[in-house]
């Protein structure tokens, strides 16, 4: 048995270079393949995680506007019988606590320093804007309620 054990310690001391580079080759492939696989993957989450929170200050502003404003997501122009969409501030939000303050994009972190989301003349949603340090961001309609709750 004695033989057995000296005879494959001999000649089994471990991997080959060929074995090695193989292994490092296959390593780089698969590197090559998931880096921008995943930074695209993160990337797309940023971005929806940005929509979503455009779609939670939408559903504070419905909120606001059923709670202040009697659900009156229209109103008659100053002096006309014309319809003018309504408006509501994220600053007006926060202060009737239909909002968290600070609130913040979860892309770059930033504090959301301003922001209004409007209707249009039938009471439908035109846009949501809000506003960094970084600058302003605008959502349309589209982007918003399509997402997903």
């Amino acid at each position: 048995m004695q033989r057995v054990w000296a005879k494959m310690g001999k000649e089994e001391k471990g991997f080959t270079l060929i074995e090695l580079l193989a292994v490092l080759v296959i390593i780089a492939i698969i590197a090559v393949i998931a880096i921008p696989l995943i930074g695209n993957i993160i990337s797309n989450s940023r971005s929806s995680a940005d929509v979503a929170t455009a779609r939670q200050v939408y559903d504070a502003s419905r909120l606001y506007i059923t709670g202040e404003q009697n659900g009156q997501f229209f109103t008659p122009a100053v002096g006309t019988t014309a319809a003018a969409g309504a408006s509501v501030t994220v600053a007006n939000m926060q202060t009737k606590g239909y909002l968290d303050s600070p609130l913040s994009l979860p892309s770059n972190k930033k504090t959301i320093s301003a922001g209004t989301v409007t209707y249009t003349a039938t009471g439908s949603l035109n846009t949501v804007a809000l506003t960094t340090a970084d600058g302003e961001v605008t959502f349309t309609a589209a982007e918003i309620l399509s997402q997903k709750k």
